[in-house]
């Protein structure tokens, strides 16, 4: 495996279990994950694919980013190419990326990797430099290779029982006849098959992960839910997109008024599980999450 990222220089945190790259000079930006005993990439590379926006092409890159909802064109999709610093940390490291000119504010991440266990943490924080206040979400979105199945729990309370207590929000691109999309009771299931034609669904998930599914290897992402706040995307906290070269895990903050001076905190911490001869049907994902008890 590289040890810089398509010509671009990275840092690398190792635990004997877990190698996790960043970006040294962008971002912040997670471009690999890779278990020990495999040798491959969990996280979608793309430093092909981007945009155009006001302040310059804005590359994509793969892996993971910390973003900020509601999306809105130009203010999401500025580019975060250079101006990254990196403090050293006694578990991990801090990058801090450039205050963007155009909206004022700072995205920071903070790696930390357990050294025991193949987990670590991402402590997502978005500072206000600007002066006026922002309405925002802190939005962690973790790009996936194809290949895989993405989990989403569906578990919720009951204040009722005649009363509604889930909920689908849908895009406007999003067809319920996607093959990729599969609806039980308990999980919603989407392949990361590629396709032409994107497909996007979101959700409050009230218990706190979300995973995907990708030959030997579980990669599970906890959060923590915040019921009772208001939430981007018809109140989502938890979105999967997919598209022809990734699919996305996304979990989202609660939406604040971000005052001048002030952070805004999104923490995942993430997990891979060795998971030899699983199954990605639903009966075979549901004894998966039961025996790992994230059901």
């Amino acid at each position: 495996m590289s040890t810089d990222f398509y010509s671009h220089p990275v840092r690398t945190l190792s635990n004997g279990h877990l190698r996790v790259d960043v970006l040294a000079q962008a971002g912040p930006r997670v471009v690999r994950l890779i278990p020990s005993w495999l040798d491959a990439n969990l996280l979608a590379e793309t430093p092909d694919l981007g945009w155009e926006t006001p302040a310059g092409w804005s590359p994509l890159w793969g892996g993971h980013r910390l973003w900020h909802a509601p999306e809105a064109f130009p203010r999401t999709y500025l580019p975060d190419g250079d101006g990254l610093a990196i403090d050293e940390l006694a578990d991990g490291i801090r990058l801090r990326g450039a205050p963007s000119p155009a909206a004022g504010l700072q995205k920071v991440m903070e790696v930390r990797l357990d050294p025991d266990r193949p987990t670590l943490t991402l402590h997502h924080s978005l500072h206000n430099h600007g002066l006026w206040p922002v309405t925002l979400a802190p939005w962690a979105i973790t790009q996936m290779a194809l290949g895989g199945v993405a989990i989403l729990p569906q578990q919720a309370p009951v204040p009722s029982p005649y009363l509604p207590h889930r909920h689908l929000a849908l895009w406007p691109y999003t067809r319920l006849r996607d093959p990729r999309l599969r609806l039980d009771d308990d999980l919603v299931l989407v392949h990361g098959q590629a396709h032409e034609q994107p497909f996007k669904i979101g959700y409050f998930n009230h218990a706190g992960w979300m995973a995907y599914l990708w030959g030997e290897a579980l990669f599970v992402k906890r959060f923590t839910p915040l019921p009772g706040r208001p939430h981007p995307d018809l109140e989502s906290n938890c979105e999967v997109y997919v598209w022809n070269r990734f699919l996305e895990l996304e979990t989202l903050g609660p939406l604040v008024a971000l005052e001048p001076g002030a952070v805004a905190e999104h923490i995942e911490t993430w997990e891979v599980h060795r998971v030899p001869g699983a199954e990605p049907t639903v009966d075979g994902i549901r004894g998966l999450t039961r025996s790992l008890d994230l059901a």
